[in-house]
């Protein structure tokens, strides 16, 4: 299949479709901004109270005449402008493809020959968030503002999380595996961020923290902010292994818990000034999420034969041996991996995205500049890219589309085949976007025989409002036969020529229902999941007891005990956090908000955002179990979302035996 790399297929057209954008959006953005200035965010409401001159009301006073002036002047060139872009959209192709150079041993080709379908098995990590990247007045409605800004500083904290060095712990001692309270006090990172690890009820976990410092400052600048977009990395940048080595002396002391390294300057997590004064988007020292601090949930407990130095050695001599690491642990390894005996993966309330993400799905990714800063800055990280995903214009029953679908797909692996298709039963306001399902087919590996390992991810966003259960199922229904048709379609296997192996079906996204509300009975039933598979779900109307919602309260979002990553993990490990920074059913909330409310609510938090996995339908013998799940942080004051990762194990049965 052919990807195509630009929105229309001659140059002739995309030059036609410029000129006609260039008319149009002087008068775009004059309504954006004439209607933005008429809905501050609480944020801005804070801050005009501390403003004794009320100079931000002044402004939008003596602007407000010049805005309308110009939206006045601007308004025939717009018009004429739409006469051209309208019938374009016909033949504008659904969605671009983007793929960065040559990324060399970190690049896609590479990762193909990791993995030949033999072994111990292949994890692979899947991430979603819904961004809500529109135009800056539509923002407002979710209390977010500053679009541009938001999506470029969302784009650097995803980039810097999942480029950050995967952690392996090396315990020394199996018998004792616990470092003191005291050393928890003692954690540093190059940004400042909040380590400390705790016991926390509820079964979530907290993230643990490293002090990473590089040759010279060098490579402790590239952890801390990333490759620039558009740098040729190496393997070394993305894949490198921090291996972090805790004694297991008597007593349970660590050595050298308590002494900070040579020349280190150790900060405290809260940064420089207080929290809470300037919106999260604002980068600012100290802020562990915005800088991309090398701290890091827990990877896997992975035995090493270490030097007498501490380095490990499987590294090249000298890597690790520079390298000062202080971990932050649970008492024991056991109550680390999982808190119910019963539960077969770990999961967590993390900091970070995960290290060495795979694939990446976001939804609300609506305004095309706002995509393409995003897409600048993931490319200094993923390699592959589809954005701009959609639909404008009229398309027969759909009706008119003024925005596009916003999904946005990022991997690290060769896309090879894509499809998109847009929901035809979209009502009101929902009904303005082009709302849809992206299907991707990626390869992530090969066979000796030379037979294609492949995966399938589909990533989608439903309908909104709450009322319309009968719309979403609908569309359940269409997702589903859209993917088995594209399965059907791009499948080049039969029974008697496996050309290909399947490793893993996904399915991602923000499905706008919940598992709890007694309003979305309907959805909680579907078919849907009885082929694929929720990790948070027991069963209908049932949470595990360690999911949390998704959805924030959008009134909190700039509170001092929820505005940077980690003072938003802590707020979500305890329940009276959540009640009180969550979104919560329907049912249970008709005002919307439970801000301030005391009273049990049911489950933990309206989870909207899914990760969904298949375990029939791939190689023979092959599975795809869960080996983590963490509700993410990193976004805090960025979006009204909590993003949700996944690393799911393929294997298969001849290799446990």
């Amino acid at each position: 299949m052919v990807l195509y790399t630009t929105p229309f297929p001659t140059s002739c057209l995309s030059a036609l479709h410029a000129v006609s954008w260039a008319l149009i959006f002087p008068c775009y953005w004059l309504v954006d901004r004439l209607a933005a200035s008429f809905r501050p965010t609480t944020y801005e409401k804070r801050q005009r109270a501390d403003d004794p001159c009320c100079l931000q009301l002044l402004c939008t006073v003596l602007f407000t005449p010049v805005y309308l002036a110009l939206l006045v002047a601007a308004l025939p060139f717009a018009f004429l402008g739409f006469l051209f872009w309208s019938p374009l959209q016909s033949v504008r192709r659904p969605y671009v493809y983007s793929r960065l150079g040559d990324k060399g041993a970190a690049g896609g080709a590479a990762l193909l020959g990791e993995w030949k379908g033999t072994g111990t098995g292949k994890s692979f990590c899947f991430a979603t968030a819904n961004l809500c990247l529109l135009p800056d007045s539509l923002a407002r409605l979710n209390n977010l503002f500053n679009t541009q800004a938001r999506a470029k500083e969302i784009g650097q904290r995803i980039r810097n999380g999942a480029a950050r060095p995967q952690i392996k712990i090396y315990i020394d001692s199996p018998t004792n595996t616990s470092i003191s309270a005291a050393s928890f006090s003692s954690l540093v990172s190059p940004q400042g961020g909040d380590g400390g690890a705790r016991a926390v009820p509820g079964s979530i976990k907290r993230t643990a923290s490293v002090e990473y410092k590089g040759d010279g400052g060098r490579h402790g600048d590239e952890a801390a902010n990333g490759p620039a977009p558009g740098d040729q990395t190496d393997g070394s940048g993305l894949e490198e292994t921090c291996i972090v080595r805790i004694g297991g002396e008597e007593g349970g002391r660590p050595p050298e818990a308590d002494d900070p390294a040579p020349g280190s300057q150790a900060r405290n997590g809260a940064g420089g000034g207080p929290r809470g004064q300037t919106p999260n988007h604002s980068q600012r020292d100290g802020d562990s999420g915005s800088l991309g601090s090398p701290s890091t949930s827990r990877e896997s407990l992975v035995k090493a034969r270490a030097g007498p130095d501490g380095s490990s050695s499987g590294t090249e001599p000298g890597s690790n041996s520079k390298l000062l690491y202080k971990a932050s642990v649970v008492k024991k390894a056991a109550m680390r991996r999982r808190r119910h005996p019963d539960e077969a993966f770990d999961h967590e309330v993390s900091a970070f995205f995960p290290a060495n993400l795979d694939f990446l799905c976001l939804q609300e990714v609506f305004d095309k500049r706002a995509a393409a800063k995003l897409k600048d800055q993931l490319h200094g990280y993923f390699e592959y890219i589809l954005y701009d995903v959609g639909v404008y214009g009229c398309h027969g029953c759909c009706g008119f589309k003024f925005l596009n679908s916003g999904l946005f797909f990022a991997s690290r692996y060769p896309v090879m085949d894509v499809a998109y298709h847009c929901y035809p039963n979209g009502r009101g306001f929902d009904n303005l976007a082009s709302k849809g399902a992206l299907f991707l087919k990626v390869q992530v590996g090969s066979t000796p025989q030379d037979q294609r390992i492949v995966g399938y991810i589909a990533c989608t966003h439903l309908h909104a409002p709450p009322e319309d259960s009968a719309v979403r199922c609908e569309q359940l229904d269409l997702l589903q036969d859209w993917l088995a048709e594209f399965r059907k379609s791009t499948s080049s296997s039969s029974t008697a020529n496996p050309e290909e192996l399947v490793a893993f079906d996904v399915i991602c996204g923000d499905l706008n229902f919940d598992n709890c509300s007694s309003d979305d009975k309907l959805e909680q039933q579907h078919a849907l999941f009885t082929r694929y598979k929720d990790p948070c779900r027991l069963g209908p109307g049932e949470e595990k007891p360690w999911a949390i919602g998704t959805l924030l309260d959008i009134n909190g979002l700039y509170d001092e005990d929820a505005c940077t990553p980690d003072n938003l993990q802590k707020v979500l490990e305890s329940e009276e956090g959540r009640r009180e920074y969550l979104a919560f059913p329907t049912s249970k909330s008709p005002a919307g908000g439970q801000k301030g409310r005391k009273d049990l609510l049911k489950g933990n938090g309206r989870r909207i955002d899914y990760m969904l996995h298949a375990e029939d339908g791939l190689g023979p013998d092959w599975k795809a179990e869960v080996e983590e799940f963490s509700f993410i942080t990193q976004l805090s004051g960025l979006t009204d979302h909590l993003p949700v990762a996944m690393r799911l194990m393929v294997s298969s049965g001849e290799e446990e035996a």
